[in-house]
């Protein structure tokens, strides 16, 4: 795939989309130093070129009343079954996220659920139906994870983070709201007025809304997806294995990811490790040159890690489930 070359003013372009994809473009403009129409042509040409593959909203499930829990796969070599169980997780109305990766494991996915028991029951049935192809797996629980924006843009050092999951909220929302959530989860940069018509509101009224959900944390941020692909990326995951961990380690674990140009997530983890940290890299040599940089700051701390390098990965049918308005 022929990689997209970018340059200053597009890469700070970027990262401002990234931190707030709904900054109007005279704010924008000012900030790159360029003018409006500029602006507005570039992000066109960086759609165009597919750098910039969608405007998203971050929405927490978990202020939603669901549980998230994660499921780690390691399958046997049968190409055609396995494409087959592929398949069938993207069409799997309770799968959030999905993954097709390249190392200690093959598969990673995550379920919604609003109960332990409901999640118990779904993957029983879905993993007993496909025991001829599992090797091994690992079934977790999300804690948390902290979203960075993507620094890697500007090599900027400042992070900002928003946190999913946490403890799960049962939000009352309304009608209007789940109308709001749904455009607005892949279409982000839609326009109040827009926004407005479609859901046949008022600006007022539509305003206070997104306010309101922003306040809830049930909106996180708006933010850009892009094709690491067209940028000459790569998206590693390091799963990574505690000896012990004081809140002081733990504080200094964090800052190092929120400051690493490279970082995306730092995920916390009810499994046989303890915290999983992605990232946004060029070659494997970066990514094991960061790791290697991590164990010797934190020699005390890390015991041992895995990797993954995500080949796949996409939001699935749940994520649209969970923005339908409730008929209960």
């Amino acid at each position: 795939m022929e990689q997209i070359k970018l340059d200053v003013t597009d890469r700070k372009i970027l990262a401002e989309l990234d931190k707030n994809c709904r900054i109007h473009n005279s704010v924008l403009a000012k900030k790159v130093n360029k003018s409006r129409e500029a602006v507005k042509y570039r992000i066109q040409q960086l759609q165009k070129k597919g750098v910039v593959t969608g405007f998203i909203t971050s929405i927490n499930p978990n202020k939603l009343g669901y549980y998230m829990f994660k499921v780690y796969l390691k399958l046997e070599n049968i190409p055609n079954e396995r494409e087959k169980f592929f398949e069938e997780l993207k069409q799997n109305k309770d799968i959030y996220w999905f993954g097709i990766s390249d190392g200690v494991f093959d598969v990673v996915f995550a379920i919604l659920s609003k109960s332990v028991t409901g999640y118990y029951e779904k993957i029983n049935i879905l993993l007993s139906k496909w025991e001829h192809l599992i090797v091994s797996k690992v079934l977790g629980t999300m804690v948390d994870t902290r979203q960075f924006n993507k620094k890697f843009f500007t090599n900027d050092t400042n992070g900002q983070y928003v946190i999913f999951g946490g403890d799960v909220v049962n939000n009352e929302i309304e009608e209007l709201d789940y109308k709001i959530l749904n455009i607005l989860a892949n279409e982000a940069r839609m326009p109040l007025t827009e926004l407005t018509r479609r859901v046949k509101s008022t600006i007022e009224i539509v305003r206070g809304r997104i306010r309101k959900l922003e306040e809830k944390q049930i909106i996180l941020n708006y933010r850009i997806s892009v094709d690491f692909n067209k940028l000459g990326l790569e998206f590693f995951k390091a799963i990574i294995y505690f000896r012990k961990l004081s809140e002081r380690d733990e504080k200094a674990l964090f800052e190092w990811m929120r400051t690493h140009p490279n970082s995306l997530y730092y995920i916390r983890s009810l499994a046989p490790w303890e915290v999983e940290f992605e990232f946004a890299v060029e070659s494997y040599q970066q990514f094991n040159s960061i790791i290697n940089d991590l164990r010797k700051r934190f020699p005390h701390v890390i015991r041992n890690y895995e990797h993954l390098i995500m080949i796949y990965e996409n939001w699935m049918p749940a994520y649209q489930e969970m923005l339908k308005i409730a008929t209960y």
